[in-house]
Parts: structure tokens; sequence; C-alpha cells
């Protein structure tokens, strides 16, 4: 893991670096982000359908293996996913795409 990706572990994806309070907020509902260059980080699902949340994700990022590309994130088939506020699923890195 380089330095800018330490500085962002235990952030939320997208919070800006000189945000006071980048972490989690206890009404919101977030997916844990694992592996590949956004390891640790929470992504926002707050709202989402089921749906949404089952295709995944493809986050912008300048630390993917294309500076300005997009890392890809998914769920796996059949784990388990919490209700409510708080992380309610994992979504593990799959690569990146430019």
């Amino acid at each position: 893991m380089n330095g800018d990706e330490q500085l962002l572990n235990g952030w939320l994806y997208g919070a800006e670096h000189d945000d006071p309070n980048p972490g989690p907020l206890p009404h919101r509902t977030y997916a844990e982000l694992l592996g590949g260059p956004l390891d640790g980080l929470l992504l926002d699902i707050h709202g989402w359908r089921t749906e949404e949340v089952d295709d995944g994700v493809a986050l912008p990022t300048e630390l993917s293996r294309w500076p300005g590309g997009r890392a890809l994130y998914d769920p796996r088939p059949g784990e388990s996913r919490a209700q409510g506020p708080g992380v309610s699923c994992r979504f593990y890195y799959s690569g990146d795409t430019p």
C-alpha cells in the first residue's frame, strides 16, 4: 500500500482530503471496498435499490492502473447483507478500466 492509499484508509469514497469529518454517518448505509486501489474505503450506498448494489460499481480514481480510469468493485453472489444503517455489504476489487 503506497502513501496515498494509506491516507485514504477508513474514509468515505469521494470525501475531500481536507474534510474535518470524512468518516461514516450513523444514519447512512455503506459498502466496504476490499482490495485494489480503494481498499479500506466506504462507499455510500444509502438509498440504492438491491439491483443497483448487485450490479457493482466502476469508481473514478487516480489510483487505478490508468490514472483517471475506474476501479471496478462487485459484491460476491450469495454473500449476506445487513439491513439498516452502517456497513451493509462488501464490494470486492475485480480490476481497472480506462
